[in-house]
């Protein structure tokens, strides 16, 4: 709250507990929260004149008010999709399981949700370029790639704000290597290939590879589930979870941006699918703090990395390229640890276009856009 600009008007509005709906299956948050947001969203635009309703997900449920509003209210509408709700991973699990009726259920709601919007915004070309060979009746013309982006600024915050120690605080004397974010089921391959370059490393320098710590810090997406270990067990079954410290619960913000400037170096690890954009790589880079990452070729993280500098980065497009990677890694590994100077800073001019000022600048351009040329969605022809 300390980043959110005096004057904004925030409405907070209750969510069915979990406690409650969990016995039911149901925990998204977009589910539990829908009749909460309809009545909040019908309060408004009948006591306001509103020129565009804006929705970004995830969680993706909430979208389909946007056909109550276009039908009631005749107000444009702008969906962000901050991940694909129809997903390769969703297409991907086995028929019967929670995630494969999440699947199916994406694939019925998403078209729906979508035919009522004036724009669509994603965080990459590749699922912008997905969604739109899903539904031939999109628009490209109404569609834009807008990543997450980040502030420089908010890590003036960290350093004037006093944060109370907390359990993710980095120990002392180790030289610290840290993941900070959510960790995805997909990014598996991509940490077992680092941990077992960790291996290769530390069987060549013992003494360096015992004062390093690789943490994976709020690898969870939920802040209460403190046992919702993800990383722990790839660590033990490659044999490094004395080195590897995880964190599973959802750090605040503010927090996360401290681990991030008191580690000595990042590691910055993406997915194999070639989609994947880290918002996490835009604070990345304006902590100026050295880095070592690894995504897949196609994404456009590697190609912002690249250009970019500060770091080492790496990229592969298959399973076999991927583990041909080891030594570079283990290398990387160890550059990071013993001369991250050496590596330099990120340029500044690399991630201007996604820093929150210029972000902002393209929604509002397209806000101003769809209210001025308002076309009722995607009608179907």
């Amino acid at each position: 709250m300390d980043l959110v600009p005096t004057g904004t008007i925030i409405q907070k509005l209750r969510a069915a507990p979990l406690n409650l709906t969990r016995p039911l299956g149901i925990t998204d948050l977009g589910l539990r929260a829908y009749w909460s947001l309809r009545r909040e969203i019908e309060r408004l635009l009948q006591s306001n004149n509103y020129d565009v309703v804006f929705m970004t997900g995830w969680p993706f449920y909430q979208m389909l008010l946007s056909h109550y509003i276009k039908r009631v209210f005749r107000v444009p509408i702008v969906l962000d999709f901050q991940d694909p709700w129809v997903s390769g991973f969703g297409a991907a699990q086995p028929t019967l399981s929670k995630a494969s009726l999440s699947y199916r259920l994406a694939k019925m709601l998403e078209p729906r949700a979508v035919r009522c919007a004036d724009f669509v915004t994603s965080v990459s070309d590749i699922q912008n370029a997905e969604m739109a060979a899903r539904y031939p009746w999109l628009d490209r013309a109404r569609m834009a790639a807008i990543p997450i982006g980040g502030d420089p600024d908010d890590f003036a915050v960290t350093r004037l704000k006093a944060l109370e120690n907390d359990e993710s605080d980095l120990e002392p004397g180790f030289v610290h290597l840290s993941y900070v974010g959510t960790f995805l089921p997909k990014s598996g391959p991509l940490v077992r290939a680092l941990f077992r370059a960790f291996v290769r490393f530390r069987s060549s320098e013992p003494a360096l590879a015992a004062r390093i710590r690789l943490n994976f810090i709020g690898t969870s997406n939920q802040a209460t589930d403190r046992n919702a270990y993800r990383v722990r067990a790839i660590a033990e079954s490659e044999d490094v979870a004395d080195a590897v410290r995880e964190i599973p619960w959802r750090v605040p913000y503010l927090q996360a941006l401290k681990v991030i400037v008191e580690s000595s170096g990042l590691l910055l690890i993406g997915s194999d699918e070639p989609h994947y954009t880290a918002s996490k790589i835009y604070p990345a880079l304006m902590s100026r703090r050295p880095y070592l990452s690894l995504f897949h070729r196609a994404s456009s993280a590697h190609a912002i990395l690249s250009s970019a500098g500060g770091g080492r980065t790496l990229a592969f497009e298959t399973q076999e390229e991927l583990d041909a990677l080891e030594a570079s890694l283990a290398d990387g590994l160890r550059t990071l640890a013993l001369h991250p100077d050496s590596l330099g800073i990120a340029d500044p001019a690399a991630f201007a276009p996604y820093e929150a000022r210029n972000i902002t600048k393209r929604f509002s351009d397209i806000f101003n856009r769809v209210a001025s040329t308002h076309t009722f969605g995607f009608a179907q022809a």
